[in-house]
């Protein structure tokens, strides 16, 4: 009997008795079913056993967006503060990261894997009520790549928000990208790093 079909039978026959009645002969293997054949099958053909055990190659452009998203989010955290970072970790998390990582990658894929190791990451992001979260420069020059900020806004009679959003050397750091919003409350946010 095919094992979709063994299978499908246990789970009607448990759900039609609420569970009470589970047939064990569909759980077990048929034992007219040949495992030595299956053994032998990866042993005569090595091909499949090499694609089975195959290891992810790691290339140092992955290696450059896991330091990059780690330094981003351990960053970010830092800017937040005890205060703040409770209440928006997890929106940050899903909304926000995973743009971060975008705009990372498109900054990555104008430079040849060689030179990624040039790009460093700024040491500490700024409090109080300024923007910076931090800035990914190039090591050589000294220069700012991309920039990532969050703005506090406040639209009239509406709750505070975090704007968070890049900049890039491309048009010197003017145009804003965005990354995403989130609201936190009537209520005035502390001030960054508290």
């Amino acid at each position: 009997m095919p094992k979709w079909l063994r299978k499908s039978l246990l789970v009607l026959v448990t759900i039609a008795t609420f569970g009470l009645v589970t047939p064990q002969a569909l759980l077990t293997d048929p034992p007219n079913e040949n495992k030595q054949a299956k053994r032998d099958t990866y042993e005569t053909n090595p091909t499949i056993a090499e694609e089975y055990f195959e290891t992810e190659v790691v290339t140092e452009r992955d290696k450059f967006m896991n330091e990059m998203i780690k330094a981003a989010e351990e960053h970010s955290f830092e800017k937040f503060g005890s205060r703040i970072k409770p209440v928006i970790q997890d929106e940050f998390k899903e909304l926000i990261l995973p743009n971060m990582e975008k705009a990372i990658a498109e900054v990555a894929s104008q430079y040849p894997d060689e030179d990624l190791s040039q790009l460093i990451v700024s040491e500490v992001p700024s409090g109080g009520v300024s923007e910076r979260i931090f800035h990914i420069m190039d090591n050589q020059t000294r220069k700012d790549v991309i920039r990532f900020h969050v703005r506090r806004d406040h639209p009239p009679q509406e709750e505070y928000v975090f704007n968070f959003h890049y900049h890039t050397n491309h048009d010197q750091f003017q145009a804003h990208h965005d990354l995403g919003v989130i609201n936190w409350a009537k209520n005035t946010p502390p001030k960054w790093m508290t």
